[in-house]
């Protein structure tokens, strides 16, 4: 039920922040960091299979796309009773989580890395499962926002470094970029979460409106870089690399709603996460 690719770029993503934080000087643990990676992906396997469960009905209404539409899993799955079967990997799964984030402490994981995976796991629950449901009541992008692009990545920014006001920062382009991201995923599904009660923005807002929303972030994103340019706060290499991303930000705004697919905003997300994990890395091992 869960995408390897999906699990992957999780796993870039906790890097990124690990990368940050031994660019700017923190000292490289490297068990804290694979027993951190570990409990990451612990993390998101359970938060996926919630969504999974959730979305039972959603998913079998619409038309998956590689990007959109769940996984297909339990749809195609051949068992008696698919949903009861999720909600036991999903409780199953949930437990292992919980076990994982909280045995990595004997092994030098931070408290504050441990205290994030937690708010993963349990907002990322909320997200998907009543009675909180925060996917249905408005907040559901926010909060994907800010767990996927903020706290995992700062979890693992905390395996080796404690996180600041600057690590903040250097997420808010990613962060600024998984708007549009969601916006084009959520809207590729718009109508099946709507007859089931999945109130994303795509449902809340007209088309005018998601169209208009997600172009103020692809288009923006530009400007957003021209200003960490000037701010001279990252190295060149790393403003190279958000740089990468603008081409397919572009792509973006020129098709969000005008396509279902939302391969466009994807391949933007992923090619700044890629870009500029790597070249954080470079940065730390230039300096190492």
């Amino acid at each position: 039920m869960t995408r390897p690719s999906q699990v992957l770029l999780i796993v870039v993503v906790y890097w990124l922040g690990v990368a940050i934080a031994l660019a700017r000087g923190g000292s490289f643990d490297a068990v804290a960091v694979a027993a951190g990676a570990g409990a990451t992906v612990a993390t998101a396997v359970t938060v996926h299979y919630a969504n999974e469960y959730a979305d039972y009905d959603t998913d079998r209404r619409t038309e998956r796309t590689p990007f959109s539409g769940g996984s297909g899993a339990l749809v195609d799955l051949d068992v008696p009773d698919p949903r009861r079967f999720a909600w036991r990997a999903t409780v199953v799964s949930g437990v292992v989580a919980v076990a994982a984030v909280l045995a990595v402490g004997a092994v030098g994981v931070s408290l504050a890395t441990q205290a994030s995976l937690l708010a993963v796991f349990g907002l990322g629950w909320a997200y998907s499962l009543p009675p909180v449901r925060l996917i249905a009541r408005g907040v559901g992008e926010a909060t994907n926002v800010l767990l996927g692009a903020l706290v995992l990545p700062l979890a693992g920014y905390a395996t080796v470094a404690s996180p600041d006001a600057v690590a903040v920062l250097a997420l808010a382009p990613f962060a600024w970029l998984v708007v549009p991201n969601l916006l084009a995923t959520h809207y590729a599904d718009r109508e099946a979460d709507a007859a089931t009660g999945k109130r994303t923005l795509a449902v809340r807002l007209s088309v005018s409106q998601v169209r208009r929303l997600g172009v103020v972030f692809a288009a923006g994103y530009p400007v957003l870089v021209a200003v960490v340019s000037l701010v001279g706060l990252f190295p060149s290499v790393v403003v190279v690399a958000h740089v990468l991303a603008v081409l397919p930000a572009a792509w973006t705004a020129r098709t969000l709603t005008r396509r279902r697919s939302p391969l466009p905003a994807v391949a933007a997300m992923v090619t700044l996460a890629a870009t500029t994990s790597l070249a954080w890395t470079w940065t730390w091992l230039a300096h190492a």
